[in-house]
This record gives structure tokens, C-alpha cells and sequence, in this order.
């Protein structure tokens, strides 16, 4: 039996407190985030919270032009924990947002000085974009897991890293959409359930705004939808009906070269009538 300590412990966790990471590991930076740095809850149950916990670098999964995504598990030393995907965003010079302003019309930063050094382009300016997106990422993912999207589970943001569930089986990744080899009934069902994330995002007002076949996850016939950064509000943003009317483009496109019937402008018109 495991009861919570004052020191929001679990029991089970203290005989480990004579322990320290190793090379490649940390301790879980979970019990330093605040409530709204942490995922929605109630929290999954296949999620280490405990504050004895360590952080045990994996390897990297994928390279991108503003973030690499590293695998990481979470556990206490002896136990099982989990697998998460790490989100880290560069700042600095090594970092590339140049096509951020498009996204970025309709958002605001905390303060004016900080858009002025983003504006400049500055070291700082950089390091604040970065924690910038990673926050607008993980607002985004939340809301998207509250209304039913299929997305990684968030589990915290801190600075400029985004912690998330790990789509795959074991410490292999879910292929990409682009990368599964589907029959053609496999893809009809896949363009079913991309018809239906764009639909739930229209009606939270909102387009993924570069949704393609390389941002959907495959997994146990389920489509996942990932990277979210640069997801724009359809209202507040003066680009948004273009933004939401190449992602309808870009995936029919792609699956009508798979053999898939598609309508573009139907569904385009379908999913502004959702706007009202």
C-alpha cells in the first residue's frame, strides 16, 4: 500500500532518495512545473508524477528546423515509469522561425519588450520565441486533448522543452502517415478520420494551419495528429481561411494520389459552415 507524503513523495519512492542521476539523466523536473505547466486532468494513470522519479535521456527521435524531439523515460529507480517524447525548441543562433509572422498575427507576448527582441531577432529575442512556441504548443495540445482531438497526451512545458506522450510501441516510433503502407480501404479510413480532426478543429475555431501527411501519426489504426506550433485562430488571424484551406489542399491532394476519392472544396465549404 502507498500513501502520499507531506513532501508529496509517494512511500514507495523514499527509499530512493539516497540516490543520483548518472550520466544522461536528471531528476523528474515534474514537481518543479506549476499546475498550468502540467497537462490536463485528471492525469493518466500510466504517467510517473512521483518526485523521486528520474529523467533518463533515450535518444533522439526526429531533427526539425526550430526543434529536435528526443525519447525520454520517467521512472523511479527500479520501477517501471514511462516513455515520453521531449519537445525541446532552440533559442539562440541554432534556431530558424522565419516564417513564424504569418502564424504569429492575432498572439501576443508578455510583454512589449519581449516582441521587440523577438522582432529584432536578438539572442534573447530568439530564446523567447522558443519558449514562446513551446508554450503555444503545449496550450494547443491541451485544448486539442479537451475536445477529443487525437494528440499526444501534454504532460508539462518548462522553458523552452515540451514534455508529451510518446506515440509508438516500446521505444519505436509510430510511422508517419506518409511513411504507413495501408490497403485502400486502410487509406479511405485514414482520410475519414483526418476529415474528422479538421472538422473538430473548425469547430473549436481554430486550423493546424500545415497539416500534411508528415505531421499525422499512424498507430494501431488510429491517426494522431502532431506539431502544433503554429495552429492559428481562424478569427484572429487575418491568414486563417488560407491556412485552414491548404491543409484541406495538402491532405486530399495526398490521398487522392492514393487512390481516394476526395472533394476539397466541399470539405472546405463543410468546414467553414462549421466556423458559424
Amino acid at each position: 500500500m502507498s500513501f502520499d507524503t507531506p513532501l508529496g513523495l509517494r512511500a514507495d519512492s523514499l527509499q530512493f532518495l539516497d540516490a543520483e542521476p548518472a550520466d544522461g539523466q536528471r531528476w523528474s523536473t515534474w514537481p518543479a512545473t506549476t499546475p498550468t505547466e502540467r497537462g490536463p486532468a485528471p492525469h493518466p494513470a500510466w504517467l510517473e508524477t512521483s518526485a523521486g522519479a528520474f529523467d533518463t535521456e533515450l535518444g533522439i527521435v526526429k531533427t526539425g528546423k526550430e526543434a529536435d524531439v528526443f525519447l525520454l523515460e520517467r521512472a523511479v529507480p527500479g520501477t517501471d515509469g514511462c516513455i515520453l517524447a521531449a519537445k525541446r525548441y532552440r533559442g539562440g543562433d541554432h534556431s530558424d522561425f522565419h516564417r513564424s509572422h504569418r502564424y504569429e498575427e492575432g498572439r501576443r507576448y508578455r510583454n512589449s519588450r519581449d516582441a521587440r527582441a523577438v522582432a529584432g531577432k536578438s539572442s534573447y529575442g530568439r530564446l523567447v520565441a522558443a519558449a514562446h512556441w513551446a508554450t503555444n504548443e503545449f496550450a494547443a495540445l491541451c485544448a486539442a486533448w479537451e475536445a477529443g482531438i487525437p494528440v499526444p497526451y501534454p504532460v508539462q512545458v518548462s522553458g523552452t522543452e515540451l514534455l508529451m506522450e510518446f506515440i509508438g510501441d516500446g521505444r519505436t516510433a509510430a510511422p508517419r502517415l506518409a511513411q504507413a503502407r495501408l490497403d485502400r480501404d486502410g487509406y479511405a479510413d485514414a482520410f475519414r478520420q483526418v476529415t474528422e480532426i479538421l472538422q473538430a478543429f473548425a469547430r473549436s475555431g481554430h486550423a493546424h494551419s500545415d497539416l500534411s501527411a508528415y505531421n499525422l501519426l499512424f498507430h494501431d489504426g488510429r491517426v494522431v495528429v502532431i506539431d502544433l506550433p503554429q495552429i492559428v485562430d481562424l478569427a484572429a488571424n487575418p491568414n486563417g481561411l488560407d491556412f485552414l484551406h491548404r491543409d484541406v489542399l495538402n491532405v486530399c491532394t495526398w490521398f487522392e494520389r492514393r487512390g481516394v476519392g476526395t472533394d476539397p472544396e466541399a470539405l472546405f465549404a463543410h468546414l467553414v459552415a462549421q466556423l458559424w
